[in-house]
């Protein structure tokens, strides 16, 4: 059987009267955001924009001056959801309260097509001797949805922070863990969310273990020492994001650093103009984001709510915006 035929992607170019709440946002938060990654793409066109960016007195002028709006669409329904930075307690040293190891990336795993697997890496003591733990932490649940985030803090017994950062991973696929709640019959779809999904396994502590081993892939940290507690962790452009102003997009479709603006339908709609800038394993397609909600548990039950539909526009400097249109693609 052969494979399904790819969707075309088609790109349309909008009018800003034709983005829903354009008039109401605040333009200069945006700008603000977009400034702290503008400097960091390297295309003439941009730099030119990130230029001009540093000086402007009318936010909003500013975007519809020298932007486009460009709806790009692949054939999937849109779709948009939350993610956060997880915040643990933890200690730098093992303890009879921290004991669950937070791991650097061995070697060998950075080259190898796959490594041990989530089951093997927690059981079968492959992570011994190797000195990569970085921390220790108190509650093997929250490192495991740390693990989903793929970034997060530890607040340390003396108050402080150490901030971790994605280093890599085992290189298996993710498996939902929700899915097989599913799968199972435990839940409903519409029941699960990360709040129940910590509730059931600490209830059934044997059984919930092994059912997080059912998603095999395993992530490697790093200590992100550089990023000050104040400010948000970073994402794929290596610079810190904003709360309610950055998201995660598929670079595929979307180019890091772009402004997209988010029209977000569903319960407690959102129109607002976003950065891209960051990454996901989970964000696939021309019309599906993620947006940061901050750091901490109220940022996590907020980002877990969110799964919803609307529809993303990608502004694009004014030319590379046209050059997308069929008639100028060669």
């Amino acid at each position: 059987m052969s494979a399904p035929a790819q969707a075309e992607t088609v790109y349309s170019i909008l009018d800003f009267k034709d983005l829903d709440g354009w008039a109401e946002d605040d333009h200069g938060a945006a700008l603000e955001v977009f400034r702290n990654t503008c400097r960091d793409m390297k295309s003439l066109d941009w730099q030119a924009l990130c230029a001009a960016a540093e000086d402007q007195k009318n936010p909003r002028a500013f975007f519809e001056l020298f932007f486009r709006p460009l709806l790009i669409e692949d054939g999937k329904d849109a779709l948009f959801t939350g993610y956060f930075e997880p915040e643990l307690d933890g200690s730098r040293t093992k303890t009879a309260r921290y004991k669950y190891p937070v791991y650097g990336m061995p070697e060998d795993a950075k080259t190898a097509s796959q490594w041990h697997t989530r089951r093997e890496i927690l059981e079968d003591g492959v992570m011994d001797g190797l000195n990569l733990e970085i921390c220790y932490v108190d509650d093997p649940v929250e490192l495991f949805f740390l693990q989903i985030q793929g970034s997060g803090r530890v607040r340390l017994p003396n108050g402080s922070y150490l901030r971790l950062g994605y280093r890599g991973s085992n290189r298996h696929n993710y498996r939902s863990i929700g899915q097989e709640m599913v799968r199972r019959g435990i839940y409903k779809p519409h029941q699960v969310s990360a709040e129940v999904i910590k509730n059931w396994v600490r209830r059934n502590p044997e059984d919930g273990k092994n059912l997080l081993y059912h998603n095999p892939s395993y992530v490697f940290f790093r200590e992100v020492s550089e990023v000050p507690a104040d400010k948000g962790p970073l994402g794929a452009m290596n610079r810190s994001i904003t709360t309610m102003r950055s998201i995660a997009v598929d670079p595929k479709f979307t180019k890091l650093g772009s402004p997209v603006w988010l029209e977000k339908d569903g319960k407690n709609p959102i129109r607002r103009l976003m950065i891209a800038q960051d990454t996901g394993s989970a964000i696939k397609g021309a019309q599906r984001a993620d947006v940061f909600f901050g750091t901490g548990d109220q940022a996590g039950k907020d980002a877990g709510r969110l799964r919803d539909p609307g529809r993303m526009v990608v502004l694009m400097p004014i030319q590379r915006a046209y050059a997308y249109l069929p008639e100028n693609v060669q």
